[in-house]
């Protein structure tokens, strides 16, 4: 088991290694832009995910509704794997694929961004979401691993891992989004 854990180790920080801090700041910076634009506006920042990208979505949510590091008023964000009457109605009579872009449809509005985030960048119900919030004039950051997949057709700003292993990919999507929360939250 320590051996284990000395790989997995070993390939968090191979993969820390792969980045580009500097090209990887500039598209950070872009995110806090766009996402510190629209919450400033009071206009909606919609995060969604399947699976260990839902329960980073509801983190999201919970540090910038609530606070991250500093007490201010609450900011304009959902997650959308949240509502299970919705996602499981709208999955059940419709489809699965479309119940994040239901969502974004109804609680869209312009200059908001939707946050989306998949591993894989392929995430059918996500990738859709991402293309319903552009066409409703959202701004999408997406938060993917290593080529960003489909997602990167609808994506402003694509934060990209480096990495293909789904467990380092989610550890350093954590981090990413602790210094976009933490950063954005500086602007209130």
């Amino acid at each position: 088991m320590h051996n284990l854990f000395k790989h997995q180790l070993q390939n968090l920080e191979d993969c820390l290694k792969l980045f580009d801090a500097s090209a990887f700041q500039l598209k950070l910076d872009s995110a806090i832009r766009v996402l510190s634009d629209a919450l400033i506006n009071n206009k909606p920042v919609l995060v969604c995910g399947n699976g260990g990208s839902a329960a980073d979505s509801q983190h999201i949510a919970g540090e910038l509704v609530g606070k991250f590091l500093k007490e201010r008023r609450a900011l304009n964000v959902r997650a959308l794997n949240t509502d299970t009457s919705v996602i499981t109605a709208w999955a059940n009579d419709v489809s699965y694929d479309t119940v994040f872009a239901r969502q974004v449809e109804a609680y869209a509005q312009t200059g908001g961004v939707l946050w989306a985030i998949s591993t894989s960048g392929n995430s059918k119900n996500v990738v859709l979401a991402a293309k319903k919030a552009k066409e409703l004039g959202m701004c999408v950051v997406a938060l993917t691993g290593q080529g960003g997949g489909a997602l990167v057709q609808s994506a402003d700003v694509l934060l990209e891992v480096p990495s293909k292993i789904t467990p380092r990919i989610q550890e350093m999507h954590v981090m990413i989004y602790h210094y976009l929360c933490e950063t954005v939250e500086s602007n209130f």
